[in-house]
């Protein structure tokens, strides 16, 4: 284990030798968290709510929605392809760890970086800047810190399995772009999942991408009640563990894939 918690430090160190774009970056999310006030404070207009979010729980949602995605975002599934198709993997696969588990430990260390130099830094400074409610029951924190966490394993999860693709499709940059716009879409970041229609809803409940972004949110916007907060978390966590069955599958056939590739 002391090698995976190795990894967590390295990768924070790696990005703290960067942190200028992630300056930048917060300048970057702060205005996008402006653009979107602005849009949902004229589609409100006059209505003090849509679809049981008020103005300030929206603006909340939003800021809270993309200050979460700088913890949960990696781009392991670009640093696998290319890893891959240089051929970096096979030197990886006789290193004396779990090359996947050592991938999730790269991912979790930069999301612990971004969390404190970039999430943090920047709800501070949009908080002052646009109306967001923030609470302070204890168990609301607690409730949403567990699920952030889900929502950052069921991420890289996805990330993997589309990483491992690589082995197969050789060139998978096209699925990897596609990957991203349809989390950023069905993940409730860049639309509450109660404001698609009722089919859509229906459908979304089988898919994980909600436990992205879409349950943290609303549990921190108190958007679900206690209850459709605990059974959420329950739903993230059984994709959790139903997404390691899929991974394990295409790790096995890849490793057999790049067996045949190498003679």
């Amino acid at each position: 284990m002391d090698k995976y918690l190795e990894m967590i430090r390295i990768r924070f160190l790696m990005m703290l030798a960067y942190r200028t774009n992630y300056y930048t970056g917060i300048l970057i999310y702060s205005i996008n968290i402006g653009a979107y006030y602005f849009l949902w404070k004229a589609i409100y207009g006059a209505k003090e709510n849509i679809q049981g979010l008020s103005v300030t729980q929206m603006t909340t949602y939003i800021a809270i929605s993309w200050m979460a995605r700088a913890f949960y975002f990696n781009n392991l599934d670009r640093e696998m392809a290319l890893e891959i198709m240089e051929g970096k993997v096979a030197v990886e696969l006789i290193r004396p760890y779990n090359y996947l588990a050592m991938k999730t430990m790269q991912g979790l260390g930069e999301g612990i970086f971004r969390l404190f130099l970039f999430s943090t830094p920047g709800l501070i400074i949009v908080y002052f800047i646009f109306p967001i409610h923030f609470t302070w029951d204890l168990s609301v924190w607690g409730l949403f810190s567990i699920s952030i966490l889900l929502s950052f394993f069921i991420n890289t999860e996805l990330n993997l399995l589309t990483g491992i693709t690589t082995f197969f499709l050789y060139n998978n940059a096209g699925l990897i772009r596609a990957k991203r716009v349809v989390i950023d879409l069905f993940s409730g970041l860049l639309l509450p999942i109660s404001f698609f229609p009722v089919w859509a809803q229906d459908i979304m409940k089988f898919l994980p991408f909600q436990g992205i972004s879409y349950v943290p949110s609303m549990i921190f916007t108190n958007g679900f009640t206690h209850q459709q907060a605990i059974a959420a978390i329950g739903q993230q966590l059984i994709w959790v563990i139903f997404l390691i069955m899929p991974i394990q599958l295409l790790w096995y056939l890849a490793k057999k894939q790049l067996i045949i590739q190498g003679g």
